[in-house]
């Protein structure tokens, strides 16, 4: 009998133990050779777990499974969940899951495992809510593409904080370049993500409320009817008072207006229906009287004023910005509208809060989130907006958290995402990458995340960790190290800093090495890929070769943090290659 790995019976294959055997007495694994219809048994090993010592170590071909070669995208982990894995991945659709998971403890796989369950066991509610996957950028997405497919599942949407963003933004706004032309200062992106810029935005949009001046006469054959000022002010204030969405605040204040004037009318003796607070909703009058005391806004159009004018900036940010932060957040330049505008990635995020405030997204199901460690309490807001009815997968790893607003715990960003009862678990069993490579890495701890547990392996690998310190040209040693690695299985990232690594992937087409860089090239253009150390976090390769990590640490704000990352994306062999003093950690 062949049973889907979701169905429920299987969970004592994936949780059995000796100390609870669920009924099991024999676990066996199989092992394959080749691929599809070519694919042949080779082996088998049984677990018996009688025996009181069973499943205390990694099985052979278990370990043969984790350590298999791998090239281009990751794949699916059916073959190789573990207890505390299996836990998380059938958690019910209603509980929002937060996962702080060490580099190799498979958090990105458990999450993605995760929406494959719940599209098992929850099929016909997820297909009315939707399901969407948010990772930190495109290469990320490319590495994980092929994972639910295998699983049986190609209706989930697979986007970028970026992308979810700007999805309902006009296309006739959208710059020529792109949205995001501009890399703010650490100082201005972190005032930018903070929760406060909410309320600085919610005071600007109120503030083009307009109070009363005028009456509203309506004519209905030959009588007018009137609504004075007074009467005005308090449909006015009653629904600025209900925290209604600002676009829905235009609708009722106009059904608001309709009824006073049909209260006239009865009063009069009139009889009034349906039909009639219809018509009188659409008299030009009414409209004329909703646009004059409640304009329309443009969230895009609201943000852009906001960013390029210093005296309104002040209104809104009175008590909430300093003067020097107000400064830091104005946008560049003289922009004539949004398509001139240099937005960055903070604005963006801005702009989505106002678009919330003036009418709430639809909302999703379930979100699955990784990296989520990187996302400022803004981008937060954003997720959370989408997700208010639904739950979340949130993944990441503090250690591992680089912008500028990168979160200190996940309490705080759990509040930011609308989900404070957001279960915690954490994952400090690592599989993927072997004990010599995260012991090495975990020396950053102390510096990079006081007080976080150090990660444990459950494997070794001979020859795992190899660091080399050269006096002669990097280009040469970095060759070297890339053909040594090369005369392995599998795949090669090659990984330095942003700005250095063009320059030494050229150097090494002067040695003969062709790296095709990531970014203009896929995962999948060849066995050697160069990877920029801003698009490392989240992949995986068999070999690692990192040049000149001092370079990676001084490149940005939180460069130690980066290098942790760099340093853990190897399975099998990590080689580092430096010139400089190594970060004092790894001396």
């Amino acid at each position: 009998m062949v049973l889907d790995w979701r169905a429920p019976l299987c969970v004592a294959y994936y949780r059995a133990s000796p100390a609870d055997r669920m009924g099991v007495v024999n676990r066996r694994r199989y092992g394959f050779g080749g691929s599809g219809v070519e694919a042949v048994l080779t082996a088998f090993e049984d677990e018996p777990l009688t025996v009181e010592d069973a499943g205390a170590a990694t099985g052979d071909l278990l370990a043969a499974e984790i350590e298999r070669p791998r090239t281009g995208p990751m794949r699916d982990i059916v073959a190789t969940i573990q207890p505390e894995q299996d836990d998380l991945v059938r958690a019910p659709l209603e509980t929002t899951l937060c996962v702080q998971g060490a580099p190799g403890t498979g958090k990105t796989a458990v999450g993605l495992h995760r929406v494959a369950f719940l599209l098992y066991t929850e099929r016909d509610r997820l297909a009315r809510s939707g399901v969407a996957i948010i990772g930190p950028n495109r290469s990320f997405l490319s590495y994980i593409r092929d994972v639910l497919p295998a699983l049986g599942e190609v209706d989930v949407a697979q986007t970028t904080v970026t992308e979810l963003l700007t999805a309902d933004l006009p296309e006739r706004a959208r710059p020529a370049a792109g949205w995001v032309r501009r890399t703010e200062e650490p100082a201005a992106a972190r005032t930018k993500g903070e929760a406060r810029m909410a309320e600085v935005l919610r005071r600007d949009l109120w503030s083009h409320l307009r109070a009363p001046e005028e009456a509203v006469v309506v004519r209905r054959g030959a009588r007018r009817w009137r609504l004075y000022p007074e009467d005005l002010r308090p449909l006015l204030d009653e629904l600025a008072e209900r925290g209604v969405a600002y676009g829905s605040g235009r609708e009722l204040l106009s059904h608001r207006i309709a009824h006073a004037v049909l209260s006239l009318m009865e009063a009069a003796g009139e009889v009034c229906d349906d039909r009639t607070h219809a018509q009188v909703r659409r008299d030009p009058a009414v409209r004329s009287a909703v646009n004059a005391l409640w304009p329309k806004v443009d969230p895009l159009k609201l943000v852009l004023g906001l960013l390029t004018d210093p005296e309104r900036l002040a209104r809104a940010a009175d008590g909430l910005l300093t003067p020097d932060e107000q400064a830091a957040v104005l946008l560049p330049g003289r922009p004539r509208g949004p398509r001139s505008a240099l937005w960055s990635e903070e604005d963006l995020a801005l702009v989505d809060e106002a678009a919330g405030l003036v009418e709430r997204p639809a909302g999703l199901g379930h979100v699955v989130v990784d990296e989520a460690q990187d996302l400022s309490p803004m981008q937060c807001r954003a997720i959370g907006r989408r997700c208010v009815s639904g739950s979340l997968t949130v993944l990441g790893d503090i250690a591992q958290g680089t912008s500028p607003s990168a979160a200190r715990n996940w309490s705080t960003l759990l509040e930011h995402l609308g989900k404070p009862t957001g279960h915690l678990r954490v994952l400090n069993r690592g599989y993927r990458v072997p004990a010599q490579i995260i012991d090495f890495a975990a020396r950053l701890l102390p510096v990079i995340a006081p007080g976080l547990g150090v990660p444990s392996a459950v494997r070794r690998a001979e020859g795992a960790l190899t660091v080399s310190s050269t006096e002669g040209p990097l280009a040469a040693a970095v060759a070297e190290a890339c053909r040594d690695a090369l005369k392995g299985q599998g795949s090669v990232g090659l990984i330095a800093a942003d700005r250095e690594l063009p320059a030494l992937c050229e150097a090494l087409s002067a040695e003969g090495l062709s790296v095709p860089l990531l970014g203009e090239a896929d995962l999948d253009a060849g066995r050697l890929v160069a990877v920029p150390a801003s698009l490392a976090k989240g992949l995986e390769f068999d070999a690692v070769v990192v040049a000149e990590p001092a370079s990676v640490v001084a490149a940005e704000e939180r460069g130690a943090n980066r290098l942790y990352v760099v340093l853990t994306r190897a399975v099998s062999t990590l080689h580092v290659v430096h010139t400089q003093p190594l970060p004092e950690p790894l001396g």
